[in-house]
């Protein structure tokens, strides 16, 4: 399997990320009843970022903060106490009708209601992202990296974000650093787009290493025809997922390494979970297994923040999906989009199925 790490680098981890802050309700309650509601900071791939960096990891994030903005300092706040490096810049305001940092209002569901999520985006700071903010030949050339990792997410945010992680995936290339790419596809930031969108998703699938997504995102971002299964759920067969990358290495022979996960919701707080790589020529799996949830967003990205945890840490294929698979369970028990996980060990025992009481 050709999937080399860097040697020396400053930094195992690097993400582009447009920062904002989520509000949820006490309770589990819906939004449209609450008085009372949770503030955390997030992004999807921060989300990702903070599995290795609370191990222990160098992570760095690349983003933009709004100028004298209390949102900014809270977002700043809680990068440093999930240990991430972040570096961007300070951008004004510009009044009421100005920049400001992204908001998701979410429900999470409860027993039969499932979870809900407005996006609030507008005058969005990172949309703003591009390769004039941040010294990309210091960071990747000089300090040096390991793996930069993109999500779907923000290559769609805006034209500057789509070109902006085209030209991260360049310089990465440039200097060895591996490529990670989550396909995630947002409908709402498709629009209109569609072409433009596939230029940018199908370059920077090309030079990725490291793919993660499901049939329909790949036929919705990139324009391949995938086999026909049953849809990605645990009704399909591990056969049926393995034809899914089978294809998808065919358009992507750049990628070392494909995964997808799949689950299926026995109710909002009780789901199966598992997934299937094919990393090189060889094949791992793990068969769905019952897992309870508090609150299922950020679980993909628990999952392959403990999968590229594993490839940093030097680790057999075979950890780095069982890893994986226990990040996104415990990701899946916070009530923040991200995980903290207090070590190694406690990671693997949520694998093992251990939830003895531990003195």
């Amino acid at each position: 399997m050709n999937l080399t790490l860097r040697k020396d680098c400053k930094w195992g981890l690097l993400v582009p990320s447009s920062m904002g802050v989520r509000i949820t309700p006490a309770n589990n309650q819906p939004v449209h009843c609450s008085e009372t509601f949770h503030m955390q900071a997030t992004s999807a791939e921060t989300n990702v970022a903070t599995i290795p960096a609370y191990l222990g990891l160098p992570v760095k994030v690349l983003t933009a903060f709004v100028k004298d903005s209390p949102i900014a300092e809270f977002i700043k706040s809680d990068l440093r106490k999930r240990r991430l490096d972040y570096e961007g810049p300070e951008i004004a305001q510009g009044g009421p009708w100005g920049y400001r940092h992204q908001f998701n209002i979410a429900d999470s569901g409860f027993g039969v209601r499932g979870p809900k999520v407005q996006n609030d985006r507008a005058g969005e700071v990172g949309r703003l992202l591009n390769s004039s903010f941040y010294d990309l030949e210091r960071i990747f050339g000089e300090e040096g990296v390991q793996i930069v990792h993109m999500s779907g997410l923000i290559a769609a945010l805006s034209p500057e974000t789509g070109r902006f992680c085209v030209q991260l995936a360049r310089i990465a290339k440039k200097y060895g650093t591996l490529i990670s790419f989550d396909i995630n596809f947002r409908a709402s930031f498709w629009e209109g787009r569609e072409k433009e969108l596939r230029e940018i998703f199908n370059e920077i699938a090309s030079l990725s290493d490291i793919i993660i997504g499901f049939k329909e995102v790949f036929n919705l971002c990139l324009g391949h025809e995938m086999p026909e299964t049953h849809g990605v759920s645990v009704d399909d067969t591990m056969a049926d997922f393995k034809k899914v990358l089978l294809q998808m290495r065919k358009y992507c022979p750049n990628a070392s390494v494909l995964i997808t996960t799949f689950r299926n919701e026995i109710s909002v707080n009780e789901h199966l979970w598992g997934g299937v790589m094919l990393a090189g020529d060889e094949w791992y799996e793990v068969a769905p297994r019952p897992i309870r949830v508090l609150d299922r967003i950020g679980g993909g990205d628990g999952f392959m923040g403990g999968l590229l945890y594993g490839i940093l840490r030097g680790w057999e294929p075979e950890k780095w999906l069982q890893f994986g698979w226990a990040t996104g369970a415990l990701a899946t028990t916070f009530v923040t989009d991200y995980a903290l996980p207090s070590d190694e060990a406690s990671v693997w025992s949520i694998w093992k199925g251990n939830t003895k009481v531990i003195r």
